[in-house]
């Protein structure tokens, strides 16, 4: 009977012995949507774990080569993301195995992992907390020795229309000119009561659940800082969307609202500088989407950190966070 090395020695190799029907380098070979659980160090020091889709690419420089060997990405991802921690040393080591397995046939490889990160998150009054989750996408870069890797999330956020706020506030005043006359004495406890009923405030501003996409390029000798960028990020625009919630946390949500007052310009700057202040930071892009109520529409605006040879606003501010 014949060992089973001799088995597969036997077996037709079409893609590294057959001449490709047409011959041309090509920028990336792979596979995607490889399914794969992950890990890595929360916030807190725990391990946290999520399932991930995860794309793997090489190049093939030689154009007289047919195919590359998709088996060994899959194999060099099935070994390192679920025996490791996701950190940038286990992503250059994963993208370093990539190219020593098709020596010869590449000098370039790229990895994207996507997964959602959960974080639990306290209510901002009560005693109550909840699980958020937030989308991340890793893609890491090893071209000619090169390394790079990059960063997306997109941070769910509350923002009121500064414009139907000051709307609402005219209505409000010719309301109150209607319903007490000028010259008159005004009675303290009929006025509070009026500021308490649907009658005095008898418009509001419109409030819609907007998005953040940011991705930032992150300078080497860092660990991966997820929780820390979701943390800059909300802490800038203010009203991150919460979990769990009693009255008095809605009531302090309303009142984040009223104290931040936001067109997607606005939310794209504070974004923009909270960034900017960041060393962990080399590059970022950020799209502000305001998903809106008043409109079928959304109001978005962009920013980046404006470096040269870096992110743009052109043709990736249409690009989709999840790829």
């Amino acid at each position: 009977m014949r060992s089973s090395e001799n088995t597969v020695r036997s077996l037709p190799d079409v893609a590294s012995e057959v001449r490709p029907l047409l011959a041309g380098a090509l920028e990336w070979v792979g596979m995607g949507e490889i399914d794969v659980p992950v890990s890595l160090s929360g916030g807190d020091g725990r391990i946290v774990q999520s399932g991930a889709r995860v794309t793997a690419y090489v190049n093939l420089a030689r154009p007289d080569v047919r195919g590359i060997h998709m088996s060994r990405l899959y194999l060099h991802v099935d070994k390192t993301l679920s025996n490791e921690p996701l950190t940038p040393c286990s992503l250059r080591r994963l993208l370093k195995d990539f190219l020593d397995s098709h020596a010869e046939l590449s000098d370039r490889a790229l990895i994207r992992v996507s997964f959602d990160y959960l974080v639990r998150r306290p209510a901002l009054i009560s005693d109550n907390s909840g699980w958020k989750s937030y989308p991340i996408v890793l893609t890491a870069l090893m071209d000619r020795g090169h390394f790079s890797l990059e960063l997306g999330c997109e941070i769910v956020y509350s923002s009121t229309c500064p414009c139907s706020a000051a709307l609402a506030r005219q209505l409000i005043q010719e309301r109150f000119g209607e319903n007490f006359a000028r010259g008159r004495p005004l009675d303290y406890d009929q006025v509070m009561a009026w500021l308490g009923s649907e009658q005095g405030i008898c418009a509001t501003p419109h409030s819609q659940r907007s998005s953040a996409e940011v991705r930032v390029k992150l300078s080497g000798g860092f660990e991966l800082p997820v929780v820390e960028l979701i943390d800059r990020i909300e802490n800038a625009l203010k009203t991150p969307v919460q979990t769990a919630v009693k009255r008095v946390d809605e009531q302090a949500f309303a009142k984040l609202n009223g104290e931040n007052l936001m067109f997607c310009e606005d939310a794209a700057r504070r974004v923009q500088q909270a960034l900017n202040a960041d060393e962990r930071v080399v590059d970022f892009w950020v799209r502000a989407s305001h998903h809106e109520s008043l409109h079928p529409h959304d109001a978005v605006a962009i920013a980046v950190k404006g470096v040269a040879g870096g992110y743009s606003g052109g043709m990736d501010s249409f690009a989709p966070l999840r790829r």
